[in-house]
This record gives structure tokens, sequence and C-alpha cells, in this order.
């Protein structure tokens, strides 16, 4: 290989790498030796199918299928885990193992897969969109252990790739070991170095979650008891200054009955000095009196009568009562009364209290 044709190489070749050349034979004349004169060299086996890989990277990324802004958040605590992989994977395991340790009570579906071969990319696809289909998947583990790139070549299919990006559900890669990279991880929502490393990327901790779960339930007990301290310091005040409701009853009913007295001794009074002055007349004109006729002497009595009538006593033990409002003010039309009103009624012997619970107007 001449200086121009090394100059053109991507690569510097070691002892012991197998290569690819292209080139065109030849003769040294002057000592009869035959000679591959080489144009250019490339890797061969893994060279290959590392640049393919690159060919297709750069393509899919110049699409911006790995770009962040269209990746999908996970969710810190998934209602349901999907893990696509195979069943004799020792990645299985691993998964199934920290999913268990970590969050024993989210529910697990495994889509099993071929992971390696000619038929492995479809089979992902396949096992991938079935767990799609689930209504309460949140999550999606697309797992495999470590390989050559030969063995994990399936996870470099475009077709995977761009099924990847169109899933509902978001997905977590973890592919082979921390090295290891292929278009599956980048097209990922989020690549996780390890199979155990996605697992524990999508299930917080039990014990974390009821720790948390703890600390906000400490926090609004002391809210709520904050709460309640100030509304009962707030009713203790608004208590003091309007006191309690029995006693201003209490009050009302002593300021009535006062009242009550005060109206009866004024009517005594009235009646006796009424009583008083007829005795005086009578005393007077006892000698004219015995002259009046029958007629004026019912009169008078019938007077006599009706100023004892006035004695509100008289009127309530006749079977009437004086109704009053919780405030003291008398009630005199049924349009002062409404359904569930309390009312007073004064009797002849005491006072009873009252509902109202229908009004009619007669």
């Amino acid at each position: 290989m001449f200086k121009r044709a090394a100059q053109l190489m991507d690569f510097s070749p070691s002892d012991g790498e197998l290569v690819e050349l292209r080139g065109r034979l030849g003769v040294y004349e002057s000592r009869g030796e035959l000679q591959l004169i080489v144009e250019s060299m490339r890797r061969a086996g893994q060279g290959a199918w590392f640049e393919q890989f690159l060919r297709l990277k750069a393509r899919l990324e110049a699409e911006g299928l790995f770009a962040g802004e269209r990746k999908k958040p996970i969710s810190e605590r998934p209602r349901c885990i999907g893990v696509v992989t195979s069943l004799g994977a020792a990645a299985l395991h691993d998964v199934v193992t920290a999913l268990q340790r970590r969050v024993p009570h989210t529910p697990v579906v495994i889509a099993p897969s071929v992971v390696q071969g000619a038929d492995a990319a479809a089979s992902l696809i396949q096992a991938l969109q079935t767990l799609t289909q689930q209504p309460e998947m949140d999550v999606i583990l697309l797992v495999r252990g470590g390989g050559s790139i030969e063995d994990l070549w399936a996870f470099n299919d475009e077709s995977l790739a761009r099924a990847i990006v169109k899933s509902p559900v978001p997905v977590i890669a973890g592919l082979g070991h921390e090295t290891d990279f292929t278009i599956a991880d980048f097209c990922a929502d989020l690549r996780a170095p390890t199979p155990t490393a996605a697992a524990e990327l999508c299930a917080t901790p039990r014990h974390e979650l009821l720790e948390n779960l703890q600390s906000w339930t400490s926090v609004l007990q002391n809210l709520t008891h904050r709460h309640l301290d100030q509304q009962m310091q707030r009713l203790d005040r608004a208590q003091s200054r309007l006191g309690r409701p029995s006693s201003g009853v209490t009050l009302e009913k002593m300021q009535l009955m006062a009242m009550q007295q005060r109206l009866q001794a004024a009517l005594d009074i009235r009646i006796q000095h009424e009583r008083h002055g007829l005795v005086n007349l009578a005393g007077h004109f006892d000698r004219s009196l015995q002259q009046v006729p029958v007629r004026a002497r019912e009169r008078l009595q019938r007077s006599e009568l009706r100023l004892e009538l006035l004695d509100p006593k008289l009127v309530l033990q006749r079977g009437f009562s004086w109704l009053s409002s919780a405030d003291g003010q008398a009630i005199t039309s049924v349009a002062h009364t409404a359904a569930g009103q309390d009312v007073q009624a004064t009797l002849a012997d005491g006072v009873v209290e009252l509902q109202v619970t229908a009004t009619r107007h007669i």
C-alpha cells in the first residue's frame, strides 16, 4: 500500500487483525515477484457490521429519532411493567428478581421473544406491540444479556427502532453490558447499562414509597390538628362574645316574666282604683241608686264586668295564649311566622316553647 492510499484509511491496522483489501495484482520485474498493490483497506467481520451500524445510526439521528425532546417520561410508580426478552435468558431472571425485591406489589407481564438471529427483529417488534395493547401498561423493559456485535445485531434493526419510537408506552432498553450500544439504546426513552439497572430505573423501592407516605401522613395530621386548634379557638372567642344561647333564652324569659308582673300589677291597681271609685259612688248615691231603674243598674253591672274582663289572666284562663317570637315580639298574624320558627306561647300558668311546622291563612 502506497502512502497515497494509506492516507485515506480511517483506522490504523494492527498485527493479527482481519481486514478486507481492494487492489490489483502486479509483478516486481527486477525480482520476479507477484505483488498485491492495495488501494483500500477496511476491517473484516465486525468491522463491516460496525460500518453498517454507523451508517444507520447517522441516518436515524438525522431524522430526529434520537432527539431527547421526543422521548417520553418514565412513571415513578408504574401500574404495570412489561418485559420483552427471551424466556431462557439470564436477563429475565435478573429483571424479575430486581422487580420482586423492589416492587412486589406491581404486576409484571412478560412478552417472550427471540433475541438473536434472523427472526429476532420481527419477534421483538411483535412482543413490543403485544405489550402496548395492555390497558394499564406504563413502561416496557427491552432487555438482553451481553454478547458480540453479531449477537446483539437484531437490536440494530431499523424496523425495531421505528417501532420503539412509535410505542405509546415508554421503553427502557437494558441491552448487553455497560459498554454495549445498539440502535435500540438510542431510540429508547431511557437507556440502562444492564438489564438489572433497567428494572431499577422503573421501580422505586417499596420502602421508599412507604417512607414518603408516612412522611405525608405526618404532614397532613399536623396540618389537620393545627386547623382544628385554630377553629376551636375561633369558636371559643365567638362563644365568649355571644354567650350561650340558653342564657339568652333564660334572660328573655325573665324579662318577659318581669313585664308580665308589671302589667299585672298595673292592671290590679287600675281595677282596685276603679272598684274603690265605684264603692264611693255607691256610698254617695246609695239612696239615689235605689231609685235608679233596674235597667240602669244592669248597665252598671255590665260595665263592671267589662272592666274585670280587662284582666289578661281571665283571657288566658279561657284557653287563649299570647304568642311571641324568640326575641319577645308579639305575633299577631300568620304572616309573622315561618315553618321551622321557634315561638313561645304564654298560658295562664306558664310558658310553652313551640316550633312552627306549617302556616295557613284563614
